[in-house]
């Protein structure tokens, strides 16, 4: 039955921490509200969410990804992220590389009043339904036979300098185990090795052994591989200007409607207007030049 009744105090496990049930409640059971906790993200600092495929390994096997890189896989991240970024205004941008993706959200977002739980699994749901929504448009020839699924994790770095550290080292994350990759499947695919002995071969070495076994065994300079796969992909938002012609109010006289409609309407004035537009890039975030050629990513 729920309807409002007088105040009254349910015994606890502990005496001295009474449940109160209030006057205003709807429901007589609406005072287990009082068990939720409400985790908030620290104010002004950046916020991270990343999302991680969960079990990628044996999806990736079941749908015979193409080794070491998969463009159709890599570009469903991209495409999934990017509806994540349209849904989030707070979002200033997106890096992915393999399995995972992260979204940064500016100092001042409020999000849900920058509660944690609420932040983390709405871009986590969006993400991955949009990843099996759009998984034909990428993968035609092959029927989805489980739907994969992401965790994630919200993060808060205090300065822009954390930041920017954080976004390096998911960079360099991505070049390691790229490089390693490449020279595994190389050993296996080219070189003849099963998966125990390539592993066997790796172990220990460095990045230029790695380097040197790809240009001495199979001619493979790293240096001219994807940038897609060595780099990651960074969706950015810039606000560019767009022409727009605007239409004055009912100023217009009836001599309007005789008017060539293929031609510019002497009631219509030319301009321009700020629009926020997604640029899919593959560049190096963990140097200078890309921080100092967009500064407006710090107060955007």
């Amino acid at each position: 039955m729920c309807t409002n009744f007088p105040t009254r105090r349910l015994q606890s496990l502990s005496p001295s921490a009474p449940l109160v049930i209030s006057r205003k409640a709807h429901c007589k059971f609406e005072y287990v509200r009082q068990f939720e906790t409400k985790e908030t993200l620290l104010p002004n600092t950046w916020a991270v969410v990343r999302v991680d495929g969960r079990g990628f390994h044996a999806f990736a096997n079941k749908h015979e990804f193409t080794k070491p890189n998969d463009v159709r896989a890599l570009n469903l991240m991209n495409a999934a992220a990017k509806v994540v970024l349209g849904a989030f205004t707070d979002i200033v941008l997106g890096y992915g590389q393999s399995d995972e993706y992260s979204f940064v959200f500016r100092k001042s977002a409020n999000l849900f009043s920058r509660r944690s739980a609420k932040i983390v699994t709405s871009v986590a749901s969006l993400f991955a339904s949009n990843y099996v929504y759009l998984w034909p448009e990428y993968f035609p020839d092959t029927k989805l036979k489980f739907a994969p699924s992401f965790d994630g994790r919200c993060v808060c770095y205090p300065s822009d300098q954390n930041i920017r550290d954080y976004l390096s080292w998911r960079q360099a994350d991505c070049h390691i185990n790229n490089l390693y990759n490449t020279v595994f499947w190389a050993l296996v695919q080219q070189g003849g090795m099963t998966n125990k002995e390539a592993q066997e071969r790796l172990k220990g070495t460095l990045s230029a052994d790695k380097n040197e076994i790809l240009y001495s065994q199979f001619q493979i300079n790293y240096n001219n591989e994807s940038q897609q796969f060595r780099k990651g992909s960074l969706l950015l938002k810039k606000k560019v200007s767009v022409p727009v012609e605007v239409h004055e109010g009912n100023n217009a006289s009836s001599d309007s409607k005789n008017e060539d409609p293929s031609t510019p309407s002497k009631h219509q004035k030319s301009g321009c207007r700020d629009r926020v537009k997604i640029f899919d890039l593959n560049v190096d975030i963990i140097g200078d030049e890309f921080w100092e050629n967009n500064e407006y990513i710090y107060s955007f």
